[in-house]
C-alpha cells in the first residue's frame, strides 16, 4: 500500500504536526494513537496492516495523526490550566485545520475517526464535540471518563471534554446519523466504561453497536481483529 509522510504546520498549535497517510484514495479515517503513542504507532503495532485490503482496494484512506497527550492529559509536569489549554488547541487543530483539509482533499462532507485505548477517547470526544464533521466513530478498548486526570482540578474545558459528563445533555441531529461502534473485550479493564457509555447513548436514542468480544484483553490483538470489521461498515 502507498505510505506517505505528511507533516503540516498547525497555526492552532504553533508547530508542525506529523502524520502518516496510507492509501491513495478512499474514505478518510483519522486514527489517533494511544496514550504516549506517536503518529507511527498504528503502523508499528499492525493496525494498518490489518486494514491493508480495504486500503489497497481504495475503500478507505488512513490518516494517522500525532497527539499532544504528553503536554495535555498526561503532562503531569504542567499546571492543570495549561494542560487543558493545550488540549483545546489540539481540538482546534483538528476541527479548523486537519478535518477541512481532508474534506477538500477527498471531496467528502465528513470524515471517520478511530482509535484504540486513549486514542478511542480522542475519537469519541471529537465526534461528539463536532458531530457535523464526523460520519463514523470507531473506538476500541477506550476509556472515556477523564475527570480524575487533573488531580481534582475542574473547569468548563474539563467538563466539555469529559464525554460521560457532557453527552447526556448534548443535543445535535448529527448524533443520530453517525455510525458508532464501541469496541471492548471480555477481559478489557475498560469494558465497564464502554457499557456505561452505551447506556448513555441508549437513553438518548442514539444508535450504536456495543461490541464486547468474548475473548481478549486491553491489547492490540483484539483491536487488530476489530479494526477491519469496523472499517468495512463505511459507505462512501
Amino acid at each position: 500500500m502507498q505510505e506517505t509522510y505528511r507533516p503540516f504546520y498547525s497555526h492552532a498549535l504553533g508547530h508542525d504536526v506529523e502524520m502518516l497517510v496510507f492509501g491513495e484514495r478512499g474514505y478518510p479515517v483519522i486514527v489517533f494513537p494511544t496514550s504516549g503513542g506517536r503518529y507511527y504507532q498504528a503502523k508499528d503495532f499492525g493496525l494498518v496492516d490489518a486494514a491493508a485490503s480495504l486500503i489497497d482496494s481504495g475503500k478507505i484512506r488512513l490518516y494517522c495523526v500525532d497527539s499532544v497527550d504528553g503536554y495535555s492529559w498526561y503532562g503531569q509536569h504542567l499546571p492543570p490550566q495549561e494542560r487543558l489549554h493545550n488540549h483545546v488547541r489540539y481540538d482546534q487543530m483538528l476541527t479548523e485545520e486537519l478535518v477541512p483539509m481532508l474534506q477538500r482533499e477527498n471531496s467528502v462532507p465528513k470524515v471517520a475517526v478511530a482509535g484504540c485505548s486513549f486514542g478511542g477517547y480522542h475519537a469519541l470526544n471529537f465526534a461528539f464535540r463536532h458531530p457535523s464533521q464526523v460520519s463514523y466513530l470507531f473506538s476500541m478498548g477506550a476509556k472515556f471518563d477523564i475527570s480524575n486526570f487533573l488531580g481534582g482540578y475542574h473547569n468548563d474545558d474539563l467538563y466539555f471534554n469529559n464525554p460521560p459528563a457532557y453527552i447526556p445533555a448534548a443535543q445535535d441531529d448529527n448524533f443520530y446519523h453517525m455510525g458508532i461502534v464501541l469496541g471492548s473485550a471480555v477481559d478489557d479493564f475498560c469494558k465497564q466504561g464502554n457499557i456505561e457509555m452505551s447506556e448513555i447513548l441508549n437513553r438518548k436514542g442514539i444508535r450504536h453497536w456495543l461490541d464486547i468480544r468474548p475473548y481478549g484483553t486491553h491489547d492490540w490483538p483484539v483491536w487488530r481483529d476489530m479494526f477491519p470489521e469496523y472499517l468495512a461498515q463505511i459507505e462512501a
